[in-house]
């Protein structure tokens, strides 16, 4: 069945509205290069697909870019509550991909606050909403494996942010009666996406933990995440938290060394934990801190995803074939 199909409503609910609100309504709130993968993975190559997709930008240089895409651009910032209006009714799902703010101290999350409420304003059925949170909420897990069921240890403010805005969407679902579903998401990478692979900080000499202090890390492909997403729209149940995560077991310096076999690179120098803190930035450190092992049992039954690139030198090796035979 076409994902379209998937997302459309039922033929019972919808006999009486006009074409246009028949037709499944999705909004991308935050369309970076993930949200533009999710975006090509729903439409494919139709001429006429059968859901319209919108997306809010708060850049006018963005609007051509959206459109070339057949995406319909909305004006709108959600650092600026007012300019949200009309969003309300324009949607059947909703894909919030936005951050929060990066505010020094602060603990909340005005945006989706901004966002929620502004859905909230329709006299019609609340849209379903699939917000993408970070694994960076459990905090530090000491290696352990880890579902979903597991409780939220947050470390930084950034992750509690994250938390603030998990608990926000989740009480949004629970009192419009719309499915709401959190999916938790680790490093993401991808040759063809800005900065996502470790090339660059390969080349930099850029050092690693030595084994004893090291700390497990997860992965996820753009694309694989961008499926996992949209899968969550219509199979989330809700209230559902899921992880998006490979099904990698890698030490971090072991993801980097396999990186630099793949690439044909010097592996990294490994130096322990003290010299870390004493040489490295704060928040390359903040990821050198966490350990944990992502399960993804939910994200393989209950959304029935098959990972184009079930392992990070799958997926890395798309980009180390041909940057091989360019070196030789």
């Amino acid at each position: 069945m076409p994902l379209s199909d998937k997302l459309s409503p039922s033929r019972g609910s919808s006999g009486a509205l006009p074409a246009r609100f028949r037709r499944p309504r999705l909004l991308v709130v935050g369309c970076g290069d993930v949200g533009l993968r999710a975006v090509q993975a729903l439409l494919g190559t139709s001429a006429q697909p059968r859901l319209t997709v919108r997306a809010l930008t708060s850049s006018p240089g963005r609007v051509a870019e959206l459109r070339a895409r057949r995406i319909t651009p909305l004006l709108g910032d959600l650092d600026r509550p007012a300019t949200l209006t009309r969003l309300a009714g324009l949607a059947t799902h909703v894909l919030h991909l936005a951050p929060p703010p990066g505010t020094a101290g602060a603990t909340h999350d005005p945006r989706s606050a901004a966002l929620l409420r502004a859905l909230r304003r329709s006299a019609c059925a609340a849209p379903g909403v699939v917000y993408a949170s970070t694994s960076g909420v459990y905090g530090d897990a000491q290696g352990a494996w880890i579902d979903e069921t597991r409780p939220t240890a947050p470390r930084t403010d950034r992750a509690r942010r994250r938390v603030a805005a998990e608990s926000l969407v989740r009480r949004y679902g629970l009192d419009s009666g719309a499915r709401s579903s959190v999916v938790r998401i680790p490093g993401i990478y991808a040759p063809d996406r800005e900065g996502g692979t470790p090339r660059a900080r390969l080349l930099r000499g850029t050092p690693v933990l030595c084994r004893a202090d090291d700390v497990y890390t997860n992965h996820i492909h753009a694309d694989d995440l961008a499926r996992a997403l949209l899968s969550a729209l219509w199979r989330g149940a809700p209230q559902r938290i899921y992880h998006a995560s490979d099904d990698t077991e890698l030490l971090m310096g072991d993801y980097f060394d396999q990186a630099a076999d793949l690439y044909g690179l010097p592996r990294p120098p490994r130096i322990g934990r003290a010299e870390a803190l004493q040489s490295l930035p704060a928040m390359q450190l903040s990821f050198m801190s966490e350990s944990r092992r992502l399960r993804n049992t939910r994200l393989h039954k209950e959304l029935r995803v098959k990972l184009r690139y079930p392992t990070t030198a799958q997926g890395l090796a798309t980009e180390a074939r041909p940057a091989a035979a360019t070196e030789s």
